[in-house]
């Protein structure tokens, strides 16, 4: 199939990238390589992809209506991965205009090009942070979301909405996934796996927030791109019988997954795996609980394995010494 990817210079667009390369399809692949972050990462991303024959990278900013439109025309895509967003839930504290632009305009855009391509499903990211500060664990889709505790979270959650709304109306297949703090090489500098590592190999403090009582679902970028790659095919039909306390079941052609390992790991446990595959003690500079942050998270991963047969195989040691072992060698470390 000709599929696109959004955020293909991103952590999960490359790794998904790579895989649908290697099984055939016909990848395009879009990003504005905006500098949230290292761009040379990002770029570095796009090299680490030149030796796959079908991936063709476009560089695109989502939030230009004229041009995602010009793209949807050219390119005739069967199925869409809509990944590209402005992440990180404490960015959007200090800079809320970007979410706007990346992630309620260019999500806009995306949908407006599905619907007039008459593309065959699209996939696109959501996140675990729409559950707020939830005390109900595991977290399900049938949970009530409408308590967003940050921007970043309210966007995600418009995104389902906004799927939701073309879907019943345009009869888009549209399918939505809820990461849970995905981690491993390739990942995002501002994620706390890369932190984490970078300042014990150093010899600096890291920070520990809500002094280390807190717990997430991580869950290693196999096991993510996996998930994806089974979903996509998965396209969702018409559900008779969708109602108002059914939040995660429609009439509309519309589904909505949570994926992640679903096992929570401790802050704390997190970090003595790091101290463990770097070989070095953490030095712990404890913090309070951060504006717009969550205590835990937790999927409930049933609905999608029974869908797809999903089951996360890589735990957090062994998923963290193979991020560090990428680490000291991107970085020569």
């Amino acid at each position: 199939m000709k599929v696109l990817i959004t955020g293909v210079a991103g952590f999960i667009g490359h790794a998904v990238a790579r895989r649908l390369s290697g099984q055939g399809h016909e990848i395009v692949g879009v990003d504005n390589l905006n500098p949230y972050y290292d761009v040379a990462l990002k770029q570095a991303r796009l090299d680490d992809l030149q030796d796959c024959q079908d991936v063709r990278f476009i560089r695109l900013e989502l939030s230009d209506r004229e041009a995602v439109a010009t793209l949807f025309e050219a390119e005739g895509f069967e199925r869409v991965i809509h990944l590209a967003a402005q992440p990180g839930v404490r960015y959007s504290l200090e800079n809320p205009h970007a979410y706007a632009d990346a992630n309620l305009i260019g999500h806009l855009n995306v949908l407006e090009g599905c619907r007039h391509g008459r593309v065959g499903h699209l996939v696109y990211a959501s996140s675990s942070s729409v559950y707020g500060a939830n005390d109900k664990v595991p977290f399900d889709t049938s949970d009530n979301v409408d308590h967003p505790i940050s921007l970043y979270a309210a966007t995600k959650k418009a995104n389902e909405l906004m799927a939701h709304t073309y879907s019943h109306l345009y009869d888009l297949p549209t399918t939505g996934l809820r990461f849970f703090t995905v981690y491993g090489p390739w990942g995002r500098p501002d994620m706390a796996m890369f932190k984490f590592t970078r300042a014990i190999l150093a010899g600096e403090p890291i920070q520990v927030f809500n002094h280390g009582d807190m717990s997430r679902d991580f869950t290693y970028i196999d096991d993510i791109v996996e998930g994806i790659v089974r979903i996509l095919d998965e396209v969702p039909e018409r559900q008779p019988g969708g109602t108002t306390e059914t939040p995660d079941i429609s009439d509309a052609p519309y589904a909505l997954y949570n994926i992640g390992h679903g096992s929570p790991v401790s802050l704390m446990d997190f970090v003595h795996a790091v101290e463990g595959a770097t070989g070095r003690e953490a030095i712990c500079d404890f913090q309070p609980m951060q504006p717009g942050d969550v205590p835990r998270t937790w999927a409930d991963t049933e609905a999608l394995f029974n869908l797809t047969g999903y089951c996360p195989r890589v735990g957090v040691e062994e998923g963290v010494r193979r991020f560090v072992a990428w680490y000291r060698e991107y970085y020569g470390v």
